[in-house]
């Protein structure tokens, strides 16, 4: 009785707390029916790439999927929680953007289940910025750490995802030329960002980041920013003293809109960029695209604030 009430309970409802719960009688719930292999991405990138590699041979959930959303602040479902207690392959960020997943994981152990912690697998410190799907080095490290789990899980198709492997990195080569290209072209533009969503992407251009990143931080975890942090941010595009604004658009409030509109007074374009995955793309397409816009800003003047509809391909 208690395991049906918690089954069916409103979402709005459902604490932190009451999550671990649910983990934890997930055996009460009815799960997905059948036996087969099922791997989730907690972030809808990491769900793509998941996708991409395991082809026909896993069924595959990503859990936080709207691009109009802040990701910072999802809340678990029983659902959700049911989902990721029975599956059999889980890529988590870590880096505390999505700490509520180990949360669940915890709670519902499974020797057998193999959990990708990107956070670990970069190696990468606590106060690492959490956004690393921009980092060019990321996502070929996520796949081949999803084939080897997977292989695991189903050795007679290890070849295949090795193949699938090495079809992935192929696929990202013309996104890192087109990075090659833009860093020769425009190395040290000087850019304006709200959030550190998009740093490491700028970063591998070329571009020179003038936002303090204090202020960064401090929207990013929803706090007030020093008023000497608003100031010099203002400064920069009141002053003309970036090329473009790095906006992005899953977290809005009166800071960061006041922050694009005077951007657009002041004549610099702006460049929206996601923290997960746009409809209509794949992690290229996506990546391929946020470069796009950044060069027309760069070349052209011109602003993209919304990614159009994605072509669907690799």
């Amino acid at each position: 009785m208690i395991q049906s009430i918690i089954c069916n309970m409103p979402r709005r409802l459902l604490s932190p707390a009451l999550v671990l719960s649910v983990a934890a009688l997930i055996s009460g719930c009815a799960g997905p029916a059948g036996g087969g292999l099922t791997a989730i991405g907690i972030e809808s990138q990491y769900a793509d790439v998941l996708s991409q590699i395991a082809g026909p041979y896993a069924g595959v959930r990503a859990i936080e999927t709207n691009p109009n959303t802040d990701p910072h602040e999802f809340e678990a479902t029983p659902s959700v929680a049911r989902a990721i207690a029975s599956a059999s392959l889980v890529v988590e960020n870590g880096l505390g953007y999505d700490p509520w997943a180990g949360r669940i994981l915890a709670a519902a152990p499974n020797a057998r289940r193999q959990v990708i912690n990107v956070q670990r697998l970069l190696g990468l410190p606590v106060t690492a910025n959490p956004h690393v799907w921009y980092n060019p080095r990321t996502m070929p490290a996520v796949a081949s750490a999803v084939a080897a789990a997977l292989s695991r899980l189903r050795p007679a198709h290890s070849a295949y995802f090795q193949a699938q492997v090495r079809r992935f990195d192929a696929s990202l080569e013309p996104w890192r030329r087109a990075l090659a290209a833009f860093k020769r072209r425009h190395a040290g533009t000087p850019v304006a960002v709200t959030e550190p969503v998009a740093d490491e992407l700028l970063e591998a251009a070329g571009c020179t980041i003038l936002t303090p990143y204090s202020l960064q931080i401090a929207i990013m975890n929803g706090l007030d920013p020093a008023p000497q942090d608003v100031a010099a941010e203002e400064a920069l595009l009141r002053e003309h003293r970036v090329k473009v604004l790095v906006y992005n658009r899953q977290v809005t409030n009166p800071l960061t809109t006041s922050f694009l509109e005077l951007a657009r007074r002041s004549g610099i374009p702006v460049v929206g960029v996601y923290e997960t995955l746009p409809a209509g793309y794949h992690y290229q397409s996506w990546m391929q695209a946020e470069l796009a816009a950044l060069e027309h800003a760069v070349s052209r003047g011109a602003s993209t604030e919304t990614l159009g509809p994605g072509a669907g391909h690799p």
